[in-house]
């Protein structure tokens, strides 16, 4: 269940008390240009599924309301949680909520402002706002690190396009993992390479381009970028067809090749 509600105040308090609160969020609520309306407990379990959450994760969630998102994601998963809510009356219940589900020692709920506390520490962050708020923290999302994944129920991001959509029952959310910057020209090394030049150009997860091998320009196909994770393939002059794989380390890339005759280790620098 998530909360469609921001605001300025700052607490990082997390009363460790289970008293029971007396306050009952009502469906429709406003809140600071928006309202709060529960997201179904069976899209949150495909929306931590299509995510992928595990253990290893740090989730942050955008309008935490009742915090049923990260209370979830610890009992199922024991994934470590932050509930960022603006109202405090609805943070208080929130954390009533965790110490009830008894997961006071994986999830903390503040009371802050989405666009204001720090939450880069994420690995998972989830979301249910308006587009106008998505498109104002589309930019936030898209400098964290790469393979960060965003999920949001029921809004897109712009032309950032998902990764992937699951649904339950009339209820949808979208998946992004963040994408590493790629775009710009690249000269890859390994045996049988030389001193290749790939030239990417890069619209968010999208990728295109060429790599030139030997003095001829190859058109990639089948780019792929998974947050860190670039492959995509050629098919040379022979018909013969390459596969890269790679992974961008410390603004490098360091992968793999397949050709028929060859299986080698690259490494690939920006120019």
């Amino acid at each position: 269940m998530l909360v469609l509600t921001w605001a300025a105040s700052v607490s990082w308090a997390n009363p460790s008390s289970p008293q029971q609160s007396t306050y009952t969020p009502q469906l429709g609520q406003p809140g600071k240009d928006v309202i709060w309306i529960p997201t179904p407990v069976g899209l949150i379990d495909r929306m931590l599924e299509v995510a992928k959450v595990s253990s290893r994760d740090r989730l942050y969630d955008l309008g935490a309301g009742d915090g049923i998102i990260p209370i979830t994601a610890a009992r199922r998963f024991g994934t470590q949680g932050v509930g960022i809510e603006y109202n405090p009356q609805m943070a208080d219940f929130a954390r009533s909520k965790v110490a009830q589900a008894g997961v006071t020692d994986k999830v903390r709920i503040i009371t802050g402002d989405i666009f204001k506390e720090d939450f880069s520490a994420a690995t998972v962050v989830t979301l249910y706002l308006y587009p106008e708020l998505n498109m104002r923290l589309r930019p936030t999302l898209l400098a964290m690190k790469p393979g960060t994944r965003v999920v949001s129920h029921a809004f897109t991001m712009g032309d950032w396009e998902p990764d992937a959509t699951v649904e339950f029952e009339a209820a949808r959310a979208f998946l992004w993992v963040v994408p590493a910057r790629v775009e710009g020209e690249w000269v890859l090394r390994g045996e049988g390479l030389g001193g290749a030049r790939l030239k990417l150009e890069q619209t968010f997860q999208q990728i295109g381009g060429t790599l030139n091998l030997n003095g001829i320009d190859y058109p990639l196909v089948g780019a792929r970028l998974e947050g860190q994770e670039l492959r995509f393939k050629i098919i040379t002059a022979a018909r013969e067809v390459q596969a890269f794989r790679s992974t961008v380390v410390n603004g490098r890339l360091e992968g793999q090749f397949a050709a028929s005759h060859l299986n080698a280790t690259f490494q690939g620098a920006r120019q």
